[in-house]
C-alpha cells in the first residue's frame, strides 16, 4: 500500500513537472511536453554544476547532448558521408551517389545558441543525409567554435571561413558542385551566421562564385527587442524561453551574465544610449509591419532611460569589438 502511495505521488509530481498548457495549434504536445522537461532538467543540472564550480553550465549541457545525440559519420546506400574539414573549420560531408553529374551545393549552420550543438548530432546528420537524399544536393555541415571558449566574433570568422572556401574553385570542382546553384542555411543561432555570411559575401567583389539561395529556418535575427511579438505571444511556450534567449545572446557575447535582466527589460538599447543609432532604433517600433489584424493587443516596449555602461564593451564584454553582420543581420 506504502509502495502504490508512493508511487502514485512521484507520478503526479512528474505529470506535475511535465504538463505544460500549450497552445491549440501545436503539433504532437506531449512530445513537445516531454522534450521540453528534458531540457529543463538539463539546464537546471548544469546551473547546479556551474555554482558549485564542477564545470560551466555549458559544458555539462554539451557533454549531455554529445551523449545522447552524436553518432560517427556512416554512409549508405543513398548518401556518402565523411568528416572533413572547409577553410580549416571542421565539417561533415553529405554527397548523394547517382543523380546528376552537377550537384547541388548547401553549406549548412546548426543551432544550438552559438554555444551547443554539432553537426555529428543524430537530428541534424539525419536532416543532412535526407536533404542530400532528396535534394539531390552536396550538404556540407560546419561545426563552428563554441561559447564560452569561443565568443562573438569566433562564430562568425569560422562561418565566414567555411563559406569562401565552399565558394571556392578547388572545393566546387571536388565535390562536383554547380555553382550556379550553390545555398547557405542553418536554424537558430545557425540561421543567424547563414544571414550574417551572405550578407557579407554578396558584396565581395573578389568572389567569383557567390550564394544562390539563403534558406534560414527560425533565425535569431535580432538582439535589440525582447518585446516582439513573437516574444510576447510564445512566452510561456516551450523550449525557448525569453530568459534562456537572452542567456544564449549573452554568453555569445562574452558579457556579464548579470545583464540578464536588463535585456529582459529592455534596457540595453534605451533612448539615451548613444551608440546605438537613430535609423537602428527606429526599428525598435514594429507596429507598422504589422497589418492591422496581426497587432493584436502587442505593444512596443521601449525603455526612456537605460542603465549607464550596458553599451560599454570594455565594462561589459570579454573583448572590445565592432559589430558586425553578425549582429546586425
Amino acid at each position: 500500500m506504502r509502495l502504490r502511495l508512493a508511487g502514485a505521488v512521484l507520478l503526479s509530481a512528474a505529470a506535475y513537472y511535465v504538463y505544460l498548457p500549450l497552445p491549440s495549434g501545436v503539433s504532437e504536445p506531449w512530445k513537445l511536453m516531454l522534450l521540453d522537461a528534458l531540457f529543463r532538467s538539463f539546464m537546471q543540472a548544469s546551473d547546479v554544476a556551474h555554482a558549485l564550480g564542477v564545470c560551466h553550465r555549458v559544458h555539462l549541457l554539451n557533454r549531455l547532448v554529445s551523449w545522447v545525440e552524436e553518432i560517427e559519420a556512416r554512409s549508405c546506400n543513398a548518401v556518402h558521408v565523411a568528416d572533413s574539414t572547409l577553410g580549416g573549420v571542421p565539417t561533415r560531408v553529405f554527397q548523394p551517389k547517382g543523380g546528376k553529374q552537377l550537384k547541388r551545393g548547401v553549406i549548412y549552420f546548426h543551432g544550438g545558441g552559438w554555444a551547443l550543438g554539432s553537426g555529428r548530432m543524430r537530428s541534424y546528420d539525419l536532416l543532412c543525409r535526407k536533404m542530400a537524399e532528396e535534394l539531390d544536393s552536396v550538404i556540407m555541415s560546419v561545426d563552428y567554435r563554441l561559447a564560452p571558449e569561443a565568443v562573438f566574433p569566433d562564430q562568425y570568422h569560422d562561418a565566414l571561413a567555411a563559406s569562401r572556401a565552399f565558394l571556392s574553385a578547388q572545393v566546387l570542382e571536388r565535390y562536383s558542385i554547380d555553382p550556379e546553384r550553390v545555398c547557405v542555411s542553418g536554424d537558430s543561432a545557425g540561421g543567424n551566421l547563414a544571414a550574417a555570411v551572405a550578407q557579407e559575401l554578396s558584396s565581395d567583389d573578389g568572389l567569383t562564385v557567390k550564394f544562390k539561395v539563403q534558406a534560414l529556418i527560425y533565425p535569431v535575427l535580432q538582439a535589440l527587442d525582447f518585446y516582439t511579438p513573437s516574444y510576447q505571444q510564445n512566452r510561456a511556450v516551450p523550449i525557448l524561453y525569453r530568459p534562456v534567449m537572452a542567456r544564449f545572446w549573452l554568453q555569445y557575447l562574452g558579457a556579464d551574465m548579470s545583464l540578464e535582466p536588463l535585456l529582459l527589460a529592455n534596457n540595453h538599447s534605451s533612448l539615451d544610449q548613444p551608440a546605438i543609432s537613430g535609423s537602428t532604433r527606429s526599428k525598435l517600433d514594429w507596429t507598422a509591419l504589422l497589418p492591422a489584424e496581426r497587432r493584436k493587443h502587442f505593444r512596443p516596449v521601449v525603455k526612456e532611460t537605460g542603465s549607464p555602461g550596458v553599451m560599454d564593451t570594455h565594462t561589459h564584454f570579454g573583448a572590445s569589438v565592432t559589430p558586425s553582420r553578425s549582429l546586425q543581420a
